[in-house]
């Protein structure tokens, strides 16, 4: 999602710095908001591809790459841009995750669907010890929009895929990552200066 949100916040006139560093590091965030300064809103992205295996055959490189890709990264950008937020008493932080966690998923996911819970957990409660500061972290917690990582074209064109959809998502259709980026836009700015730790599914009703 992080190019289609880059390029349809800078449409709507915000300057943007994008940034495909996974950060994989510990001090790779600090490092990023420093290089970046002063930083009115941050929209973090951390994806990592759905491993596949049963409770009994989950390995343990796996499990712990989804929380190194995506739980850790989120925690560390968090912590890092809180600071100067917190100064000015001004800021907000979206982060694109999955409503996956909303809902039972294949048993087969139940790696990636552990860490997925957890950015939602941390996005809960550290927006609740963020909302005193009047700093807002939301999450949209997403399925079934059109990207390139979970639902490239090819898959879209797939006839059993089509056949799928409407039965999976009660709003009949895949999502647009226009759609995914007017309700970031809503959450990034003072349209949204009362909503705090709050996970908004975004996902057809699929959740």
């Amino acid at each position: 999602m992080g190019p289609d949100l880059a390029g349809f916040l800078r449409a709507e006139g915000a300057e943007v710095i994008a940034d495909e560093d996974p950060l994989l590091g510990p001090g790779d965030a600090a490092a990023l908001i420093e290089r970046c300064s002063h930083l009115d809103a941050v929209v973090a992205n951390f994806e990592y591809p759905a491993y596949r295996a049963k409770t009994v055959d989950i390995e343990d490189a796996e499990w712990q790459a989804g929380f190194d890709h995506m739980v850790h990264p989120l925690m560390r950008i968090v912590r890092a841009v809180a600071p100067q937020m917190i100064a000015r008493r001004s800021g907000s932080i979206v982060v694109t995750g999955s409503s996956s966690p909303l809902r039972r998923m294949s048993p087969q996911t139940v790696s990636y669907v552990t860490a997925r819970a957890a950015q939602l957990a941390f996005v809960r409660s550290a927006g609740h010890d963020l909302a005193r500061h009047n700093v807002r972290l939301n999450a949209i917690a997403q399925n079934f929009v059109a990207n390139p990582a979970y639902y490239p074209p090819d898959l879209l064109a797939n006839p059993r895929f089509q056949e799928r959809l409407p039965i999976e998502v009660p709003a009949g259709r895949i999502g647009q990552p226009e759609e995914s980026g007017e309700l970031a836009l809503f959450l990034l700015t003072e349209s949204s200066s009362f909503i705090f730790g709050q996970v908004i599914s975004h996902d057809g009703g699929w959740s």
